[in-house]
Protein backbone atom coordinates (compact mmCIF):
# COMPACT_ATOMS: atom_id res chain seq x y z
CA UNK A 1 0.00 0.00 0.00
CA UNK A 2 3.29 2.46 0.76
CA UNK A 3 4.32 2.26 -2.93
CA UNK A 4 0.67 3.04 -4.30
CA UNK A 5 0.27 5.98 -1.88
CA UNK A 6 3.52 7.31 -3.12
CA UNK A 7 2.50 7.53 -6.62
CA UNK A 8 1.94 10.87 -7.92
CA UNK A 9 -1.59 11.72 -10.06
CA UNK A 10 -4.71 10.01 -10.33
CA UNK A 11 -4.82 6.67 -8.89
CA UNK A 12 -7.49 4.08 -8.55
CA UNK A 13 -6.98 0.51 -7.66
CA UNK A 14 -8.48 -2.44 -8.90
CA UNK A 15 -8.25 -5.43 -6.73
CA UNK A 16 -9.30 -9.15 -6.57
CA UNK A 17 -9.40 -11.88 -3.85
CA UNK A 18 -10.08 -15.13 -5.37
CA UNK A 19 -7.91 -17.12 -2.83
CA UNK A 20 -10.08 -15.63 0.26
CA UNK A 21 -13.13 -16.18 -1.82
CA UNK A 22 -12.12 -19.76 -2.04
CA UNK A 23 -10.94 -20.20 1.84
CA UNK A 24 -14.68 -18.55 2.49
CA UNK A 25 -16.54 -20.94 0.48
CA UNK A 26 -14.94 -23.64 2.15
CA UNK A 27 -15.40 -22.60 5.34
CA UNK A 28 -19.06 -22.02 4.54
CA UNK A 29 -19.45 -25.48 2.44
CA UNK A 30 -20.01 -23.82 -1.00
CA UNK A 31 -18.05 -25.60 -3.56
CA UNK A 32 -15.72 -23.94 -5.68
CA UNK A 33 -15.31 -25.27 -9.51
CA UNK A 34 -12.81 -23.49 -11.81
CA UNK A 35 -12.52 -24.51 -15.37
CA UNK A 36 -9.01 -23.51 -16.97
CA UNK A 37 -8.38 -21.54 -13.69
CA UNK A 38 -11.63 -19.58 -14.39
CA UNK A 39 -14.43 -19.54 -11.10
CA UNK A 40 -17.65 -21.20 -12.19
CA UNK A 41 -20.14 -18.65 -10.00
CA UNK A 42 -23.34 -20.45 -9.36
CA UNK A 43 -25.50 -18.19 -6.99
CA UNK A 44 -24.28 -19.64 -3.94
CA UNK A 45 -20.54 -18.74 -5.49
CA UNK A 46 -22.23 -15.12 -6.13
CA UNK A 47 -22.76 -14.73 -2.71
CA UNK A 48 -19.75 -15.43 -1.59
CA UNK A 49 -17.72 -13.39 -3.93
CA UNK A 50 -20.08 -10.66 -3.15
CA UNK A 51 -19.26 -11.01 0.41
CA UNK A 52 -15.32 -11.58 0.24
CA UNK A 53 -15.05 -8.83 -3.31
CA UNK A 54 -17.49 -6.21 -1.99
CA UNK A 55 -16.86 -6.48 1.46
CA UNK A 56 -14.03 -7.62 3.17
CA UNK A 57 -11.43 -7.50 0.95
CA UNK A 58 -12.57 -3.96 -0.70
CA UNK A 59 -12.99 -2.58 2.74
CA UNK A 60 -9.69 -3.30 4.44
CA UNK A 61 -7.83 -2.24 1.62
CA UNK A 62 -9.83 1.04 2.29
CA UNK A 63 -9.21 1.16 5.56
CA UNK A 64 -5.32 0.38 5.10
CA UNK A 65 -5.03 3.17 2.55
CA UNK A 66 -6.98 5.42 4.69
CA UNK A 67 -4.48 4.97 7.82
CA UNK A 68 -1.54 5.83 5.27
CA UNK A 69 -3.31 8.93 4.37
CA UNK A 70 -4.67 7.77 0.85
CA UNK A 71 -8.50 9.22 0.58
CA UNK A 72 -10.40 5.65 -0.99
CA UNK A 73 -13.72 5.25 -1.89
CA UNK A 74 -14.38 1.65 -1.99
CA UNK A 75 -17.11 0.76 -4.68
CA UNK A 76 -18.11 -2.14 -7.03
CA UNK A 77 -19.27 -1.69 -10.53
CA UNK A 78 -22.74 -1.70 -9.18
CA UNK A 79 -21.92 1.92 -7.61
CA UNK A 80 -22.87 4.72 -9.94
CA UNK A 81 -23.15 2.73 -12.59
CA UNK A 82 -19.65 2.16 -12.88
CA UNK A 83 -19.69 -1.05 -15.14
CA UNK A 84 -22.24 -2.27 -16.82
CA UNK A 85 -22.16 -6.01 -18.19
CA UNK A 86 -24.54 -9.01 -19.30
CA UNK A 87 -24.37 -11.98 -17.91
CA UNK A 88 -21.91 -14.79 -20.25
CA UNK A 89 -23.95 -16.65 -22.59
CA UNK A 90 -23.56 -20.27 -22.03
CA UNK A 91 -21.69 -21.74 -24.54
CA UNK A 92 -19.45 -25.17 -23.94
CA UNK A 93 -19.42 -24.23 -19.94
CA UNK A 94 -21.89 -22.51 -18.26
CA UNK A 95 -20.11 -19.59 -16.11
CA UNK A 96 -23.21 -18.77 -14.35
CA UNK A 97 -23.05 -15.59 -12.90
CA UNK A 98 -19.81 -13.99 -14.87
CA UNK A 99 -20.39 -10.83 -16.36
CA UNK A 100 -18.53 -9.79 -19.94
CA UNK A 101 -18.23 -5.97 -19.83
CA UNK A 102 -20.52 -3.95 -21.72
CA UNK A 103 -20.08 0.10 -20.51
CA UNK A 104 -17.70 2.17 -18.21
CA UNK A 105 -19.27 4.89 -17.03
CA UNK A 106 -15.57 7.17 -16.36
CA UNK A 107 -17.32 10.36 -16.25
CA UNK A 108 -18.37 9.41 -13.02
CA UNK A 109 -15.03 7.98 -12.43
CA UNK A 110 -13.29 11.22 -13.47
CA UNK A 111 -15.91 13.27 -11.38
CA UNK A 112 -14.20 11.04 -8.39
CA UNK A 113 -10.64 12.00 -9.03
CA UNK A 114 -11.41 15.45 -9.19
CA UNK A 115 -12.17 15.01 -6.08
CA UNK A 116 -8.87 13.86 -4.95
CA UNK A 117 -10.61 10.31 -4.31
CA UNK A 118 -9.29 7.26 -4.73
CA UNK A 119 -11.22 4.57 -6.24
CA UNK A 120 -10.98 0.97 -5.10
CA UNK A 121 -12.60 -1.17 -7.39
CA UNK A 122 -13.71 -4.89 -6.93
CA UNK A 123 -14.38 -7.22 -9.34
CA UNK A 124 -17.82 -7.14 -9.70
CA UNK A 125 -19.69 -5.43 -12.03
CA UNK A 126 -24.05 -5.06 -12.87
CA UNK A 127 -26.63 -6.51 -14.76
CA UNK A 128 -29.85 -4.40 -16.29
CA UNK A 129 -31.58 -7.48 -14.54
CA UNK A 130 -30.23 -6.25 -11.49
CA UNK A 131 -28.00 -8.76 -10.21
CA UNK A 132 -24.25 -8.26 -9.54
CA UNK A 133 -21.59 -9.80 -12.04
CA UNK A 134 -18.36 -12.12 -10.47
CA UNK A 135 -16.21 -10.48 -13.55
CA UNK A 136 -12.16 -10.55 -14.34
CA UNK A 137 -10.61 -8.12 -12.42
CA UNK A 138 -7.41 -7.88 -15.11
CA UNK A 139 -10.06 -7.40 -17.12
CA UNK A 140 -12.11 -4.22 -15.19
CA UNK A 141 -8.25 -2.42 -14.78
CA UNK A 142 -8.43 -2.74 -18.76
CA UNK A 143 -11.48 -1.91 -19.96
CA UNK A 144 -11.34 1.59 -17.16
CA UNK A 145 -8.04 2.09 -18.24
CA UNK A 146 -9.19 2.52 -21.52
CA UNK A 147 -12.27 4.34 -20.74
CA UNK A 148 -10.20 6.82 -18.90
CA UNK A 149 -7.71 7.81 -21.83
CA UNK A 150 -10.03 9.97 -23.55
CA UNK A 151 -9.61 12.11 -20.36
CA UNK A 152 -5.95 11.73 -18.88
CA UNK A 153 -2.69 10.32 -19.77
CA UNK A 154 -3.23 6.63 -18.79
CA UNK A 155 -1.27 3.92 -16.85
CA UNK A 156 -1.87 0.62 -16.79
CA UNK A 157 0.10 -1.49 -14.24
CA UNK A 158 -0.41 -4.93 -13.77
CA UNK A 159 1.01 -5.89 -10.06
CA UNK A 160 0.66 -9.49 -8.98
CA UNK A 161 3.16 -12.15 -7.38
CA UNK A 162 6.03 -11.73 -10.19
CA UNK A 163 8.52 -9.14 -10.55
CA UNK A 164 6.94 -9.62 -14.06
CA UNK A 165 6.59 -11.66 -17.12
CA UNK A 166 9.26 -14.66 -16.67
CA UNK A 167 10.74 -16.16 -19.64
CA UNK A 168 11.71 -19.36 -17.50
CA UNK A 169 8.88 -20.15 -15.53
CA UNK A 170 11.06 -21.66 -12.80
CA UNK A 171 13.15 -18.80 -12.40
CA UNK A 172 11.97 -15.79 -10.93
CA UNK A 173 14.99 -13.55 -11.75
CA UNK A 174 14.02 -13.99 -15.67
CA UNK A 175 12.13 -11.04 -15.92
CA UNK A 176 11.56 -10.07 -19.91
CA UNK A 177 12.14 -6.52 -19.39
CA UNK A 178 10.27 -5.76 -22.75
CA UNK A 179 7.92 -7.50 -24.25
CA UNK A 180 6.28 -7.08 -28.12
CA UNK A 181 3.45 -9.01 -29.57
CA UNK A 182 5.36 -10.72 -31.84
CA UNK A 183 7.79 -11.97 -28.97
CA UNK A 184 4.22 -12.81 -26.86
CA UNK A 185 3.34 -14.76 -29.88
CA UNK A 186 6.63 -16.95 -29.71
CA UNK A 187 6.53 -17.16 -26.04
CA UNK A 188 3.00 -18.58 -26.24
CA UNK A 189 3.73 -20.67 -28.83
CA UNK A 190 6.69 -22.33 -26.86
CA UNK A 191 4.41 -22.53 -23.97
CA UNK A 192 6.85 -20.76 -21.90
CA UNK A 193 3.54 -17.94 -21.50
CA UNK A 194 0.72 -19.58 -20.34
CA UNK A 195 -2.71 -19.82 -18.71
CA UNK A 196 -3.50 -17.13 -16.86
CA UNK A 197 -0.51 -14.81 -17.92
CA UNK A 198 -2.84 -15.29 -21.34
CA UNK A 199 -5.66 -13.13 -20.33
CA UNK A 200 -3.58 -10.43 -18.62
CA UNK A 201 -1.56 -9.67 -21.46
CA UNK A 202 -4.30 -9.89 -23.73
CA UNK A 203 -5.58 -7.30 -21.99
CA UNK A 204 -2.44 -5.02 -21.99
CA UNK A 205 -1.68 -5.16 -25.67
CA UNK A 206 -5.48 -4.22 -26.22
CA UNK A 207 -5.49 -1.40 -23.89
CA UNK A 208 -2.26 -0.16 -25.74
CA UNK A 209 -4.15 -0.54 -29.07
CA UNK A 210 -7.69 1.47 -27.92
CA UNK A 211 -5.34 4.82 -26.29
CA UNK A 212 -3.80 3.69 -23.02
CA UNK A 213 -0.29 5.31 -22.80
CA UNK A 214 1.41 2.63 -20.95
CA UNK A 215 0.93 -0.81 -19.80
CA UNK A 216 3.30 -2.49 -17.43
CA UNK A 217 3.53 -5.82 -15.07
CA UNK A 218 5.31 -6.32 -12.00
CA UNK A 219 5.62 -7.32 -8.51
CA UNK A 220 3.30 -4.82 -5.99
CA UNK A 221 6.54 -3.58 -4.19
CA UNK A 222 7.95 -2.27 -7.49
CA UNK A 223 5.08 -0.33 -8.43
CA UNK A 224 6.81 3.05 -7.89
CA UNK A 225 10.14 1.56 -10.22
CA UNK A 226 7.68 -0.14 -13.10
CA UNK A 227 6.13 3.52 -13.61
CA UNK A 228 9.37 5.01 -14.14
CA UNK A 229 10.20 1.76 -16.40
CA UNK A 230 13.12 0.59 -14.20
CA UNK A 231 11.27 -2.41 -12.91
CA UNK A 232 8.87 -5.02 -14.45
CA UNK A 233 7.84 -5.71 -17.95
CA UNK A 234 6.91 -2.99 -19.82
CA UNK A 235 4.47 -3.94 -22.51
CA UNK A 236 5.39 -2.01 -25.87
CA UNK A 237 3.47 -2.51 -29.36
Amino acid sequence: MGNFSKLGGHKILVHGGGKVATQMASRLGVSTQMVEGRRITDLPMLEVVTMVYGGLVNKNIVASLQAIGVNALGLTGADGGIIRAEKRPVKTIDYGYVGDIKAVNSDILAGFLAQSLVPVIAPLSYSMEGSLLNTNADTIASVIAVALAGKYKVSLVYCFEKDGVLSNPEDDSSVIPQLTPLEYASYKETGTINKGMIPKLDNAFDALRSGVDRVVVCHAREVLSAVKGDKGTQIRL
